[in-house]
């Protein structure tokens, strides 16, 4: 089975530094879940395939009040940010 790479873009280890240690490490954490199959929603892994009309198409990990949003291309999971629940999806505009 294929192991993906994961690869965060430079605005999201920016929002991670914004981050607690606590909050971080959960994050860091369920990233790492996406190297198996960042496709699939299973149990603590809830990915969602947003509605966009972005190629590659884009999904959404949530991890407790945070979202990591990503494509992936190839054999690559591209992390492009970590947005707060609050945030909603007025990013996508």
């Amino acid at each position: 089975m294929t192991k993906f790479r994961i690869l965060l873009s430079q605005t999201t280890v920016s929002q991670l530094s914004l981050l607690n240690s606590k909050q971080k490490k959960r994050v860091k954490d369920a990233l790492v879940k996406l190297e198996d199959n960042p496709f699939r929603r299973r149990a603590s892994v809830d990915i969602e395939k947003l509605v966009t009309p972005d190629e590659p198409p884009l999904f959404r990990l949530r991890i407790g009040d945070y979202g990591a949003i990503y494509f992936v291309l190839n054999d690559e999971v591209r992390i492009t940010e970590i947005i707060h629940r609050s945030k909603g999806y007025k990013w996508l505009d």
